[in-house]
């Protein structure tokens, strides 16, 4: 199936490792020219090499930083058709171990980045009538999981922002969705500390996910396949979640 992203101009954030790198990968693989960025600058331009894509370092925990990203990759790819907004995910901790500098963090990687980002990205894509934003979020964005509080209290947040921005340009051929990654082998599964069997067992699949498998999901959204599904929120999860 060709999903019709030869040629177009993705920025992959997050992309150095895990699930970033696989997307990326996902739409290198469709034709895409994409650019990744993240703060670790040794891994990400080995990562570039890699993938034959583009780097652009940024920490995207500092202010401004998403806008600055995506204003680089326009003068490098001449612009930004698809763009998958994908912060690293905040520490994890409990409501009473947490203090306000983590809340403030999480909320300015997550939220604040995720909406200068878009307010960089999005006029170029309403004015060429063709766009998608795809910002990675989490299953905890609909069902909280205990140790991620500030994941829990955030992700959410990032939904209403997609499910209200979404209607305002929709009729310019612009989507925005979220992905929601279950539980996806990655180093985010071993930095937190999960027992990855016991995980397994609570998934009906019975294991954890591939990163290729969201990296699949990601390519699709970005097609012009997917034009008709906006203001979504799409789980990756194995049958994980148990809300309807």
């Amino acid at each position: 199936m060709d999903l019709g992203l030869k040629s177009r101009r993705a920025l992959v954030m997050g992309a150095s490792r895990g699930l970033g790198r696989a997307i990326a990968a996902a739409m290198i693989a469709e034709g895409a020219k994409v650019a990744i960025c993240a703060r670790e600058g040794e891994r990400l331009r080995n990562t570039a090499r890699e993938l034959g894509a583009e780097a652009v370092p940024a920490d995207l925990s500092t202010d401004g930083a998403g806008a600055k990203v995506v204003a680089d990759t326009k003068a490098l790819l001449g612009g930004v058709d698809i763009m998958v907004v994908n912060n690293a995910g905040p520490p994890a901790g409990t409501f009473e171990t947490l203090d306000d500098k983590a809340w403030r963090a999480g909320f300015e990687s997550l939220v604040i980045n995720a909406v200068q980002s878009i307010r960089e990205a999005l006029p170029a894509m309403r004015a060429q009538k063709w766009g998608r934003i795809i910002i990675v979020t989490s299953v905890t964005a609909r069902e909280p999981i205990p140790v991620l509080a500030v994941s829990n209290v955030m992700r959410p947040g990032l939904h209403g922002l997609i499910n209200t921005l979404s209607k305002d340009v929709a009729a310019d051929g612009v989507t925005l969705n979220a992905l929601m990654p279950g539980y996806v082998l990655t180093e985010r599964i071993v930095e937190v500390g999960f027992d990855q069997a016991k995980l397994a067992e609570q998934i009906p699949a019975r294991r954890l996910g591939k990163p290729e498998e969201v990296g699949a999901l990601a390519a699709f959204l970005a097609s012009d396949a997917a034009a008709y599904i906006n203001g979504q929120a799409i789980a990756c999860d194995g049958g994980l979640q148990r809300s309807i």
